[in-house]
């Protein structure tokens, strides 16, 4: 039995979902602990892609029971677009649950987001799906949780009373238009039937596969530097993407917990507003995205690129007590000549070795980069260790040893089959 989590080391779009599918092939349960359909994770299998925002990546494999945490905020409609999307791929969706404790994302939430966002002087990049104002309401104690939804007349009541708040908020605070509440009301009495048999109390049904020597896999969505608390604050997500959030989010001890696998993609990027150290503007940065394809998977907006910050992935490793590395993308770095790799943050004259919470001070910041030598092989169909040229093979040895983590796996392509494994990660 191995009871593990993924989580992301940088700023999300590290390949979790990838990684989250690969491990899911041995996994009994699959649990979603945070984070909402603002993140997307690519799924290659076959070279048939699928982009999802709400499921587990392990939704794939149909022997995983996969869970919607209680710490998800979910958007029900967005959650039975990508189940039909599945279903047209000849997938099935019957073994998804929905936690009772999960907070219903309710389309008055992204309604706000986009008010909120459009008031700001200084933006924060949200995706405008509503993540923010669902964790407010929570932390608020006026959300709406699923297992108010089993009894409509009583969700009902409840969507009309917070419907006279929300309405005065967006017509008296940002000048904009009420919203119908009729009609959002019909709207979810159409997938009351559908949602409803997959609602579950999920809590016990973690601990119980535990106890049954089962293997459960935790995934989350974003990464440790948008972390409510130890990211980039204020240009973060809204809740805990990190192994401590796993025992909110989904109701599991922390003791529990046996492995913690960072995901680290083998450069940097970043989507949103906020300071980044490593961000390159230069042909070189183009290169990366280009050669990534480093455009969201939610927004398909352009990813901001740069080079490997290892302070951010030592910085994840303090956050998350790491046990092992995934490198992920270390093809795209094929046909560098010369790797950057940062090590450290100049700030007023003084080198730091850790990432400052000011981030006023993290914006002045000058990188202090360590040179590799790079490779021109193409590596996106080796399989062993072996095979990789010697200098990719210091790259990832740079990381182990800067970091103190182990890489365990490295991804040389976007299938899950293009993995070399170094030690075992499987259940």
């Amino acid at each position: 039995m191995t009871v593990q989590v993924v989580v992301g080391t940088q700023w999300g779009d590290e390949g979790k979902g990838k990684i989250v599918d690969v491990l899911a092939e041995n996994a009994d349960m699959v649990v979603r602990f945070q984070g909402g359909d603002n993140a997307g994770h690519t799924v290659v299998v076959n070279g048939e892609k699928h982009v999802l925002h709400l499921l587990p990546s392990g939704v794939l494999h149909e022997d995983s029971l996969c869970i919607i945490g209680p710490g998800v905020a979910c958007n029900p409609f967005v959650l039975i677009k990508e189940m039909d999307q599945l279903k047209k791929s000849g997938l099935s969706t019957d073994h998804i649950v929905i936690s009772d404790r999960a907070q219903i994302l309710m389309p008055y939430h992204c309604y706000q987001d986009e008010l909120e966002e459009k008031s700001k002087a200084n933006k924060i990049g949200t995706t405008k799906r509503g993540i923010g104002p669902c964790y407010e309401d929570k932390y608020a104690r006026r959300g709406i949780r699923y297992h108010e939804f089993r009894d409509f007349e009583h969700f009902e009541k409840r969507l009309r009373e917070n419907m006279e708040l929300k309405n005065k908020m967006f017509t008296n605070v940002y000048d904009g238009k009420a919203m119908d509440v009729d009609s959002m009301v019909e709207d979810f009495r159409k997938i009351y039937d559908q949602i409803k048999p997959m609602i579950k109390e999920t809590t016990h049904m973690v601990e119980n596969a535990r106890k049954e020597n089962k293997n459960i896999l935790f995934e989350g969505a974003q990464a440790a530097m948008l972390d409510i608390n130890y990211g980039t604050y204020p240009y973060v997500t809204s809740s805990s993407p990190t192994a401590a959030g796993v025992t909110t989010g989904a109701g599991i001890a922390p003791g529990k917990i046996q492995k913690v696998i960072g995901v680290v993609k083998a450069y940097s990027t970043r989507v949103g507003e906020g300071p980044f150290v490593t961000e390159l503007e230069d042909e070189t940065g183009k290169y990366l995205r280009t050669n990534g394809f480093e455009f969201g998977a939610t927004t398909g907006r352009p990813r901001r690129c740069g080079w490997l910050d290892l302070l951010v992935v030592k910085h994840a490793d303090l956050i998350n007590g790491l046990t092992d590395i995934v490198l992920t993308k270390l093809d795209v770095l094929t046909g560098l000549d010369t790797l950057k790799v940062c090590t450290g943050y100049e700030i007023d004259g003084e080198v730091y070795d850790y990432i400052p919470s000011d981030q006023a001070d993290v914006a002045k910041a000058k990188p202090v980069y360590t040179e590799l030598p790079g490779w021109s092989e193409d590596i996106s169909k080796m399989s062993t260790y072996d095979e990789l040229p010697e200098n990719a093979k210091n790259y990832i040895q740079f990381i182990e040893e800067f970091t103190g983590v182990p890489v365990s796996m490295v991804s040389v392509g976007p299938d899950r089959i293009n993995n070399i494994y170094l030690r075992d990660l499987t259940c």
